[in-house]
């Protein structure tokens, strides 16, 4: 019990601020998830959370071309977390939600039902584990652990409040937000 409110905190802090953006990795080829679905799939940006040192996950953005920042919630994209650390999905979800309700608001019922589909679409994660959700421009959802798929979800609220954690504008990581959609957006 003790364990897991310690990777409860780490992964509420890790999504605050302060943090410090690093550049990731620039050899990032498409997942295999992507080349079936989004052929024409391209990296549209990538950066690594690091918080008070620790390095959490890298980040990127699998876009489409034509792909507007503005309007991420009706365009077909991919976002694909690489952790670098032991993190609980139950924690993973759970802050989820809380990230969410700084993009829009939502009643109690939708934050249970969107707390048991993440609970089920993110699993324990260990260093090099990657999750992908991959949206398909009207509200379509797919959830992947390390290219399995784990959960999907047809709600279009949810897909934007969801990706609007890294995406939207109230996003509590500014820095990474403009590290995968590049500056002045």
């Amino acid at each position: 019990m003790i364990r897991r409110r310690l990777w409860v905190r780490f992964a509420a802090a890790a999504t605050a601020s302060p943090f410090t953006m690093l550049p990731a990795i620039a050899d990032a080829s498409i997942p295999a998830e992507l080349r079936s679905t989004l052929p024409q799939v391209r990296l549209q940006g990538t950066g690594v959370l690091r918080f008070f040192g620790l390095r959490v996950y890298e980040a990127r953005l699998w876009t489409t071309p034509g792909f507007v920042a503005e309007d991420y919630a009706r365009q077909p994209f991919a976002l694909e977390l690489i952790y670098d650390r032991r993190l609980e999905g139950q924690a993973i979800a759970e802050r989820s939600v809380a990230e969410m309700r700084r993009v829009g608001s939502f009643d109690e019922a939708q934050a249970k039902r969107w707390l048991a589909l993440m609970v089920k679409a993110f699993p324990d994660v260990a260093a090099t584990d990657r999750l992908l959700g991959l949206h398909d421009g009207q509200g379509d959802v797919s959830f992947f652990h390390n290219g399995k798929l784990t959960a999907q979800v047809v709600d279009a609220d949810y897909a934007r409040l969801f990706f609007g954690i890294w995406l939207a504008r109230p996003s509590s990581a500014p820095a990474l937000r403009e590290a995968l959609l590049g500056p002045a957006r």
